[in-house]
Parts: C-alpha cells; structure tokens; sequence
C-alpha cells in the first residue's frame, strides 16, 4: 500500500494562473454557493484513482452542482465519472442516497487548462449544514497531469490506489489527504437558499491551526450562527480563505485583488463579502529582501479601498475585520515595526468609514493583558492562527443584524 499523498507539501511560491478561469455565474439566479475551497497549488497527479472529498454545506437546499477547476494544471484533464452522496461517517455514504453528476450530459469532462466548470444539477434534498460526500474518478493518463487543489483543506480525502469506485456507499480506505482535489464549489438552489456571505482572507480564514475534519473555522461558527436565526437560515457561506495569501502581492497562491472577482463577486447570490486580509503583506515583510515587499499601513489602506471600490461597483456591501493579534510567532515575521504597522491599519478600518462596518476580530480574541498577543485559550500554539474555541469568539463578534431578513 502506497502513502504518497501523505508527504506530498506544497511548494515555495506559486504563480497567479488567473487567466481563462470561468466566472463562478453569479448571474444564475436562484443558485448560492453553500461550500468553496479555493485553488491555491498544483497538487500531485490522480492516475485511475478515485477521490472522495467529504464538505458541510451552509444552506439546504432541492437541487445542488459542483464546480471542478483545472486552474492550476499542466494540461488539459478529464475528469468523471462524479457522484454526490449524504455522507455517513469515515469515507462512507448513506446507502441509497448516491446521485451521479453529469456535464452537459455526460459523465465525463475535460477541462482546458487554466479553465473549470459546472456540473449539471441534480435534484437531492440536502440541509443546512448537512455533510456530503463529492466522488471523483480520474481516469489513467500518459503522462504528469498535476490536479488542481487546495492545499490545507483542515478535512480528509479518501483516494483508491486504484479504479473507479464513487458509486460505493463503503468506500475503499487506501490512501488519504489533507488537500481537495478538482473541487471548488458546492452551489445549492431551492426555496430555502437565497444569498450568499463570502469570508474572503487567508489562513486564518480557511482555518489553520483548526480541528481536522471538525469544520470549526469562524465561517463554519458563522453558518451555523445563521442556521440558528430562523430569518437568516437562508444564507448561505462560501469560504474563500487561502493560506499566506497577501493584498499587495502574490505568494501562496495569487493576490487578494487578482483573485477578487472569481473568488467573491463572482461567487452566485453573493451579497456580503467579510474581509480579514493584510496579516501576511506586514508578516512578509519581515522576510523581504526586495523593497517593493517592504509595505507600508498606507499600502495596505490603499489596496483595501481598492477591494472596497470593487465590491460597491457590484453592489455588493463589504465588511471589515481588524487584524488578529500575532504576537510571539517569531521575529522577523512579528517585529516593532509590523506591530506597529497593524495597529494603524485596525485604527483605520474601526473609524475610516470606508467599509460598510467593521468585525473587531482583534479585540474579540486578544489577550488584554498583552493586547499584541492572543489570549492562550483562543491560541493553536503557534501565536498567529487561532484555535477551533478561538475562531468561535471571531465568528460570534460578527453583527447578524448586517444581513437583515435576506
């Protein structure tokens, strides 16, 4: 038995491969995208294997589809057959409750590279909060052909050694992974799904240093926030938080403004987009040898109210989140100088005005005692990410009352 995808790492740096990506159709009217994993690296290549990805969904829903993106490979890829089943436990499905998924009726799809698409709907009862598990066979290839992926997924893909078996409701326990694979999006449409929140950021967002497979990440606190307020039960959350990722510049995975559009406006029924980005533009800082690496409060200001315009040109409002304290991760990532730094980017998102309201997610987990550190409760250990009882405290600082009866 092999274990290869367990060592597999992600690599210093990637390039932005924007170009040729398809919108995520935020004109369909009636869809809402109710789980996202965004594509931050070029994963190993799946070679007659099966991946079977376990996601919670945010909103319930009659009829959902899937998006799968060849973003970040080498070469075109076909992809299917695909399944979508009521997960059970482990690698397991609920028994009678597969569904196969077709691309314009048929079950396989080959992606252009750079490209993805959407898969047709098929008809499922599915409920807020409800895991599924999304089946994925590879065909055999001749040759390297890197997946697309994402890279800390904080849950475990199951992966045959070999041959196709996404039908199966007791699902072969072979290899496993962090990462997800292909999948970008699970959208949901019904009459229970209306609208969509987007957490956009960076690891903090997609929830490093949470518990695996426990979906504890503050946008997980936050749907299921939502699910208990029966006006805004209908609300749907998509994450689209990736690991080191920066506003000013690119590096694990591409920029907050380069990805803006795909990622968030694009994003169907969205309406609110929360954004915590800037920690790792200060952190890297620290590391930069170059001086256009070297930010400044100003800089980072500047490309907020570059996202800032973006959104409202969309009609989209846009909400703020202070910068989580980061004391203690080490010099030179935390430094004076950084600390200072975002001090004045958090002075400026509270009382600026520039963003539709403000989540102090800064005071909601600081240790007052040491108010550049967070408090050890809410710390995972290695002073930057929060812990699952942490990122709690961030999702319940956020103001329901900005989503209103949808």
């Amino acid at each position: 038995m092999r274990h290869r995808f367990l060592t597999w790492t992600l690599g210093a740096s990637l390039c932005a491969c924007t170009a040729g990506a398809l919108a995520a159709g935020s004109n369909h009217r009636g869809w809402v995208d109710a789980w996202s994993a965004v594509p931050d690296t070029a994963g190993p290549a799946l070679n007659d294997q099966t991946v079977r990805q376990i996601v919670r969904i945010s909103a319930g829903g009659s009829e959902l589809r899937i998006r799968l993106s060849n973003l970040l490979g080498n070469a075109p890829v076909t992809l299917g057959p695909a399944h979508v089943a009521l997960h059970a436990s482990g690698a397991d499905t609920v028994p009678g409750s597969d569904r196969s998924l077709l691309f314009q009726g048929q079950p396989t799809v080959t992606i252009a590279k750079g490209e993805s698409v959407l898969s047709d709907p098929v008809k499922l009862d599915v409920r807020a909060l409800q895991e599924l598990a999304v089946s994925l066979y590879v065909p055999a290839a001749e040759q390297y052909r890197a997946s697309t992926a994402h890279n800390a997924g904080q849950a475990t893909a199951y992966i045959t050694e070999s041959g196709d078996a996404g039908a199966a409701a007791a699902y072969p326990r072979e290899e496993v992974s962090g990462m997800r694979f292909f999948l970008t999006d699970v959208e949901v449409s019904g009459p229970a799904a209306k609208s969509t929140i987007v957490t956009f950021g960076d690891s903090i967002t997609d929830g490093a240093g949470s518990t695996q497979d426990a979906n504890t990440r503050w946008p997980d606190a936050l749907a299921e926030r939502l699910q208990a307020e029966p006006r805004l039960a209908s609300i749907a959350v998509a994450n689209a938080g990736i690991g080191g990722n920066r506003i000013l510049h690119d590096g694990y995975g591409p920029s907050a403004p380069s990805r803006f559009d795909r990622d968030a406006l694009d994003k169907p029924g969205v309406r609110w987009i929360i954004l915590l980005e800037g920690i790792n533009d200060i952190g890297g800082s620290g590391y930069a040898w170059d001086a256009k690496d070297k930010v400044s409060a100003q800089q980072l200001i500047d490309g907020m109210q570059a996202l800032i315009d973006r959104a409202h040109a969309r009609h989209v409002k846009i909400y703020g989140a202070t910068l989580t304290p980061y004391g203690g991760n080490g010099w030179p990532y935390h430094s004076v100088a950084g600390e200072k730094t975002r001090q004045a980017v958090n002075e400026w998102i509270r009382h600026a005005g520039a963003f539709d309201g403000v989540v102090d997610f800064d005071q909601a987990i600081r240790d007052p005692a040491a108010p550049e550190k967070m408090l050890p409760a809410y710390d995972s250990g290695d002073h930057l990410h929060p812990s699952s009882a942490g990122y709690k405290a961030m999702a319940q600082a956020v103001d329901l009352r900005w989503f209103g009866t949808p």
